[in-house]
């Protein structure tokens, strides 16, 4: 159990969350663990075998307060979701947007444009850090490619065009991702991105890192009253949330990559931290997967500068902060999307 900011995290297994007047308590093995005054939380988080009350849940509701279950390695299983509230208008025109070939693919080239940017970014960063000549030949020659892919990205007339300049900058930029690292490369052996499940210790860590921003991509929307469900790159599925899959491209390189990186190549997690399952599926165990969180919702507190409004926010709000300019912009009060640009 952890509280990190105003998010609680739960990941001790057979945990019991429930409500004493306005107090949330949680107990493990019958005695009382934790307990806090409900009004602390914005966001609960249940990682597996957690057991919440129908109080609990209720409150939640009643409140807009987030409620999520994971699986006990990272994958989302569930959000909690209270009577709809928000602007109907707003919804409408997000709709509208997506019935239109113009507007979709304005929003999702602006998306892709913002991931590329920030890839590239991590890509140059590394490169200077490099301590061999040949590593900083391949990273030079990696971000060249993305400046070339930003132009073809420039002209793309479609999303299908669109959607393909992504996946293929995806694939450049993993294809070196296993050079930028520089610890226990025999634990940490990256040849490629899988999952579902993972069959690595990258890809585990990776995935789990991607399952946490999408939670929070998934609430920007929701907090600013779009449809989560309904996105622009990706292609809308029932239950997908793809428009917080879409918010989360242009963040994966700031708050995922980056951060297991720095994990990997400090030795804050090592072969210690993951367990294998039946099938080779590598996973992170109950004590990896704390190291993670922790090291994660730290990294939500690193200030940043933000160009659109000119000034330094913490990380952990670009999400939102991105799905309120997504929806000025759906409501015709910004021209374009802007996406998110680390500097």
């Amino acid at each position: 159990m952890q509280q990190i900011l105003n998010t609680l995290y739960i990941m001790t297994q057979g945990a019991y969350l429930h409500l004493d007047h306005e107090t949330l308590k949680v107990k493990v093995e019958g005695e009382t663990g934790l307990q806090i005054p409900i009004h602390h939380l914005g966001a609960i988080v249940c990682f597996g075998n957690i057991l919440v009350s129908p109080f609990v849940m209720h409150r939640c509701a009643e409140d807009n307060r987030s409620l999520v279950w994971m699986g006990k390695n990272g994958r989302f299983k569930a959000r909690l979701t209270g009577p709809t509230s928000g602007n109907i208008l707003l919804r409408q025109e997000q709709y509208r947007a997506i019935e239109s070939e113009e507007r979709t693919l304005s929003i999702a080239r602006n998306m892709v444009a913002g991931k590329i940017q920030n890839v590239r970014h991590v890509v140059l960063r590394v490169s200077r850090e490099a301590k061999l000549t040949e590593d900083k030949r391949v990273f030079r020659g990696v971000a060249d490619k993305f400046t070339g892919l930003l132009i073809d990205l420039a002209s793309s007339k479609s999303i299908g065009t669109t959607r393909g300049i992504e996946g293929k900058a995806a694939a450049i930029y993993f294809s070196v991702f296993g050079r930028m690292i520089s610890q226990d490369r025999v634990t940490f052996h990256f040849n490629g991105r899988n999952r579902r499940p993972p069959r690595d210790p990258v890809n585990a860590l990776l995935s789990f890192l991607y399952a946490l921003l999408l939670n929070d991509c998934v609430a920007g929307a929701e907090g600013v009253g779009l449809d989560s469900q309904a996105g622009y790159l990706h292609a809308i599925r029932p239950g997908r949330p793809s428009l917080g899959l879409d918010l989360m491209e242009e963040l994966r390189p700031v708050l995922g990559d980056r951060l297991a990186l720095t994990l990997i190549n400090r030795r804050q997690i090592n072969k210690d931290d993951f367990i294998l399952r039946s099938g080779g599926a590598i996973l992170l165990n109950e004590p990896g997967r704390k190291k993670v969180v922790t090291a994660y919702q730290k990294r939500k507190t690193d200030q940043v500068l933000h160009p659109v409004v000119d000034r330094k926010i913490s990380l952990g709000l670009v999400s939102h902060l991105q799905a309120r300019m997504l929806a000025r912009h759906l409501r015709g009060d910004m021209e374009h999307y802007i996406p998110f640009i680390y500097k």
